[in-house]
């Protein structure tokens, strides 16, 4: 795989897409990682009593499989993003027995010069999870 040079590429072309299947034992190992044992990642009961569907990726840990695609679609250089930004519009529901299909798709939103915009849409069960997705690459 090359890297992607910015005269290779148009507005609107998509660049990236995959699917991720979360499991609760997914939630675990990011809990241990990232030391956030917040109980409506794990527990059931916790999630309900806090009014939630049923227990929650982590914020966190679906921002960063969001991005992922990106970082591969660079050849694997993650210093070649220079910044990444979302906000969290719905969650994103880990069944314990399905778990939780999440979809990503990163398309070129701005080009300019050196530097190109990738917008992500990010859904799970037929709806954008995060919202104003946008990585922003250095592609010289």
């Amino acid at each position: 795989m090359t890297r992607p040079r910015i005269s290779d590429l148009t507005v609107g072309e998509v660049v990236a897409e995959r699917t991720v299947t979360l499991h609760r034992d997914t939630l675990v190992r990011y809990a241990g990682a990232s030391g956030d044992f917040n109980p409506i990642h794990y527990r059931d009961d916790v999630a309900a009593s806090a009014g939630l569907p049923g227990v929650l990726a982590h914020g966190m840990l679906t921002m960063g499989l969001a991005v992922q695609p990106v970082v591969d679609w660079l050849d694997g250089d993650s210093g070649r993003v220079v910044d990444y930004q979302t906000r969290f519009t719905r969650p994103v529901v880990v069944d314990p027995a399905e778990g939780a299909e999440v979809t990503i798709v990163a398309k070129v939103g701005v080009l300019e010069e050196r530097f190109a915009r990738i917008d992500l849409t990010v859904s799970f069960g037929g709806q954008t999870v995060l919202g104003k997705a946008q990585v922003r690459v250095d592609l010289e």
